[in-house]
Parts: structure tokens; sequence; C-alpha cells
């Protein structure tokens, strides 16, 4: 049976260290819904119970010219805790590590995101109009990281204090709108 690559995006919350250079944050968040577009979807809060995380690299969109960190190398922690999948690490001394580490300082970035196999999901469709797709059993984790257009608009991308973490807030409606806006044009063509 062939698995299907799957990538998602959140709107997640990820800071780096005013000073040293580590960056953290959460590349899923269990139990929020997000409009997919054609469809809603959450992810279950035991589907990462028996998930193979011991290969997975840190990409910044997702991208594999741009390693940050694997858990292999011991360089990225993954953590499973009551609000998601938390990854932290040290920002490589390489050009991306550098250039990732100033823009989630500057608040530049927005988002993480997560690339995974489905082992299992079901679906509610009461809503015929937008069905419930529950991401039930991740079967392995591939890649995790910021990334500049999230999906998942529960969580933003910072490096700076609570209070400015707070007045980003607004600006981040304007940026689920314009995702929204920017998936109805990919499910029109």
């Amino acid at each position: 049976m062939k698995k299907n690559k799957e990538i998602r995006s959140q709107n997640t919350e990820v800071r780096a260290a005013k000073e040293g250079r580590t960056i953290s944050g959460y590349a899923l968040v269990f139990d929020q819904e997000t409009d997919m577009g054609y469809y809603r979807e959450r992810i279950d809060r035991q589907a990462l119970k028996e998930a193979n995380m011991d290969d997975v690299r840190a990409l910044f969109n997702h991208n594999s010219d741009y390693v940050l960190a694997r858990t292999a190398s011991n360089t990225l922690v993954l953590e499973v805790d009551d609000k998601g999948l938390r990854y932290e690490f040290e920002a490589p001394n390489t050009t991306a590590g550098n250039d990732v580490l100033e823009m989630v300082r500057r608040g530049d970035l927005s988002g993480s995101s997560f690339a995974f196999f489905v082992r299992g999901d079901k679906w509610d469709e009461k809503d015929r109009d937008t069905p419930l797709r529950t991401i039930t059993d991740i079967s392995e984790m591939l890649d995790v990281g910021p990334v500049t257009y999230p999906a998942y608009t529960q969580t933003s991308v910072t490096a700076r204090s609570v209070q400015a973490m707070q007045q980003e807030q607004g600006k981040n409606e304007v940026h689920q709108f314009r995702r929204k806006r920017e998936l109805d044009l990919i499910n029109i063509a």
C-alpha cells in the first residue's frame, strides 16, 4: 500500500531566545480545527501515540536544502505534551540557520509546519459543505519547523515577549484572511 506524505502548516508559537540560538515552538496543536479549503481538519490528541519520530528533521518551509536540526543527530528535541508536538533546536551557524533565527526574532515568520504519514483517520460529514477529518493515528513524523505561510492558524511564530505576541494577534487575523483567499484561489484553478 502506497503511503501519501501529508504536509500541514500551523500558525504555532515559535520563539527564538533573545540571547543564544534556541528556537522552539509547536509543530502541531491537538484538537484544533482548521479550514483546509473543502474540508476541516483536526489532530486527535492520541494521534502521535505510536508515531515513529526517530529521524525527524527540522526544515525551513519543508525545504530539504534548509536543514536546521535532526533527531537522529540529537540536535532536534521533540516533546509531546497536552498542547501538541513541541520542538526545540539550536539554530546552526549556517546561512539558513542564521537567516531563520533572525526572521523568528524579528517576527517575520508566522507559523510552524509538519510533514507526516497518516495511518488512521475518520470523517464526519454531518456538515456536507465542510466535512470534518480527524487524524487519529500518525504513523511517521517526517519533518517539523518554521514556515512562512501556515495552514493551521492556532499558533504564531515569534521571538518577542508575550506582550508583543498579544499585539501581533490582530495581524494574525489579517494573515488568516490572506491564507483562506490563497486556498480559495487554488481551489478555483
